[in-house]
């Protein structure tokens, strides 16, 4: 009989309520095991940030438990902080001193002995492929350099877990591949457990072992991505409509329609998922043709990680605003 797994993170009934009611979590259960990659997906403001400022001991829930490695968050505070690498949002180097200096500075905040602080600051620019610009100013930096610097300094004391707030937002795709390719080579040499928020689904998709979804401060679906997409169904008819919305009557006689798992109405697009589409569209066009709606445009599709969380979420998953947002952010900060 094989032991126990080791759970990195344990959250049981945990709530964080603010002033005027508004609940940002809302009794999350979840477990993360150790040496995973875990991803947790969800739309603005369904409280990932919450949940990992929490388990970073940065917020205290309003009730509820949170553990990281059999530690409370709240109470034992001081230990879990010594076990965890952590990469905000927002940017976390200063731009004004090279990055040589910046994670020379995290090394004497983490208390990592000052005999062993230049070599491990250089091992570390060499492995995040910063060496030849060690000594450069950040400021200098392209958007990939300095997460890249940021993902270094959360490294520095080899943590057991490192928690990553959307990691590679607003960079280009080599510059997120570069990333991740470093995140997932340091997990396998020293089994550390990466949580991370993403708003690319193929990120989620490519390079986690489980995920979550959260939706409204509950965690409403959990699983591998393959798992996930599994539990949507047999295949989905995308429909671009000539209607701006549809009508939910309409949407209820779709739903009465043979082999029609569930329908989604965004817009004038309409997601239906059914268990095989040849046999189902022509029913589908004549329940739309019957009502006076026609139809612009038809596609099917196995179900995606996109398609998942549109079910389970009931929205699809928009990054494009939140990316621009953080681009120019960080282009202000360079700036100074």
């Amino acid at each position: 009989m094989g032991g126990l797994k080791e759970l990195a993170v344990e959250v049981k009934g945990l709530v964080k309520a603010y002033e005027g009611g508004f609940r940002a979590l809302n009794g999350v259960d979840l477990e993360v095991g150790a040496e995973r990659i875990f991803a947790l997906l969800g739309p603005n403001g369904a409280g990932k940030t919450t949940l990992m400022r929490i388990l970073t001991t940065q917020l205290s829930p309003t009730s509820g438990e949170a553990r990281v490695f059999g530690l409370d968050v709240v109470r034992e505070g001081a230990k879990v902080r010594k076990l965890i690498g952590y990469v905000p949002q927002e940017m976390s180097v200063w731009t004004d001193i090279s990055g040589y200096e910046n994670l020379l500075t995290y090394a004497e905040i983490y208390g990592v002995a000052p005999s062993e602080r230049k070599g491990i600051v250089w091992s570390l620019l060499e492995y995040m492929g910063l060496g030849d610009v060690a000594h450069n100013l950040v400021k200098t930096y392209s958007g990939g350099m300095i997460r890249r610097l940021e993902v270094a300094c959360a490294m520095l004391i080899r943590p057991r877990i490192m928690f990553l707030d959307e990691p590679t937002i607003g960079l280009d795709p080599s510059a997120r591949k570069l990333v991740w390719e470093r995140l997932s080579s340091f997990r396998r040499e020293y089994g550390t457990t990466i949580f991370f928020n993403t708003h690319y689904m193929d990120e989620a998709d490519l390079y986690s072992d489980e995920m979550a979804i959260i939706n409204a401060g509950r965690i409403v679906a959990l699983g591998s991505g393959d798992e996930l997409k599994r539990s949507v169904g047999r295949e989905v008819i995308l429909l671009g409509l000539g209607e701006d919305a549809v009508m939910e009557r309409v949407l209820d006689k779709i739903r009465e329609l043979e082999s029609v798992g569930y329908v989604i109405a965004n817009g004038s697009e309409l997601s239906v998922i059914v268990d095989e589409a040849e046999t189902a569209l022509p029913r589908l066009m004549e329940a739309l043709r019957r009502e006076g709606i026609s139809i612009k445009k038809i596609s099917m599709s196995k179900p995606t990680l996109d398609d998942a969380f549109l079910k389970y979420a009931g929205i699809r998953f928009e990054s494009k605003g939140r990316i621009s947002e953080v681009r120019q952010m960080r282009r202000m900060i360079r700036r100074g």
